[in-house]
């Protein structure tokens, strides 16, 4: 099984656009390396036919960099993407699915919630329903993403629940922590059948739960929520007035943060992602990331290839 990373950022990417912090004024001016596109990743098994986890609003730009998403050479149109798995409803993870109007197959993986936030969305309706397949997804049932013609991916998928919140566009002024319901945040389980080497996505996780930690125990890979260094992060540096639990993110450091919360699982292979802008993490000379490092985490880049 190998996996691209195409987008390791959180919303708005690396710049922002309005965005002139730390950070964001290095990534547009002298230091170009620190950019990133929002997060996604795509996986397979077969070398030949990918699934993306999540369409981020930076698909196109990632899809063109991505040489092993690009159209077969001899047909005038052809897509080796198979297939997208939403693990939410959020704009970070939906919006990229309008970049995908032009008439190839693929089939929407997501659990009820969200198919049901996409229907009552007619925006969506470019995505034709008779080319491009809508499939429930629900907790605790494991399931083979198909390839357009019905034949298998050789993946097998587990979705659980991870704590975390609706999306910030559904939210409304009874929702004093965000609000939840079941499906909103997703976790997922993906297995090469053939092999049964096996990884874990969770870009979202608003804490972790003894349940997340009886799963991850022993985990090979993980890729895990790394928004924020600190949980009032973005209030400390005046970019924004929510604390990461009130946006359904864990910090990455303190107590409670998640290199604590994982660092006695032995996991194999630790890589924090959807990084937001503020986050000194991104800096490779911060204190924050030799920390993180010295904690056995990665920090993923753009285009990052890992064969599992």
């Amino acid at each position: 099984m190998r996996v691209v990373v195409l987008g390791a950022a959180a919303g708005g990417g690396v710049p922002q656009w309005n965005c002139n912090c730390e950070v964001c004024r290095a990534a547009r001016d002298e230091r170009p390396e620190l950019r990133a596109t929002q997060a996604s990743v795509a996986v397979t098994a077969d070398d030949k036919h990918w699934f993306l986890i999540n369409a981020s609003p930076d698909l196109r730009q990632q899809v063109i960099a991505t040489p092993q998403l690009h159209p077969k050479t001899g047909h005038l149109r052809h897509s080796p993407i198979a297939g997208v798995i939403l693990t939410n409803g959020e704009v970070d993870a939906v919006a990229g699915l309008l970049s995908l109007r032009e008439g190839w197959p693929f089939t929407i993986y997501a659990h009820q919630r969200v198919l049901d936030i996409l229907k009552s969305n007619r925006i969506f309706n470019v995505l034709d329903e008779k080319r491009v397949g809508r499939e429930p997804i629900k907790f605790g049932e494991a399931f083979e993403p198909k390839l357009t013609d019905g034949t298998s991916s050789g993946l097998e998928v587990l979705p659980f629940a991870a704590p975390g919140k609706r999306a910030w566009y559904l939210e409304n002024e009874n929702d004093a922590g965000g609000g939840e319901e079941a499906g909103d945040t997703l976790g997922l389980r993906i297995a090469d059948k053939r092999t049964g080497e096996h990884l874990y996505f969770l870009a979202a996780c608003a804490a972790f739960t003894p349940e997340l930690r009886q799963r991850l125990q022993g985990a090979p890979l993980i890729f895990f929520d790394g928004t924020l260094w600190k949980d009032d992060e973005l209030i400390a540096a005046g970019l924004g007035v929510k604390t990461g639990q009130r946006m359904g993110h864990m910090a990455i450091s303190g107590p409670d943060g998640a290199m604590a919360a994982l660092a006695d699982l032995g996991v194999g292979r630790k890589i924090f992602l959807h990084i937001n802008n503020s986050n000194p993490v991104l800096l490779p000379e911060s204190t924050e990331r030799q920390s993180a490092e010295r904690a056995g985490w990665q920090i993923p880049f753009d285009g990052m290839e890992i064969t599992v």
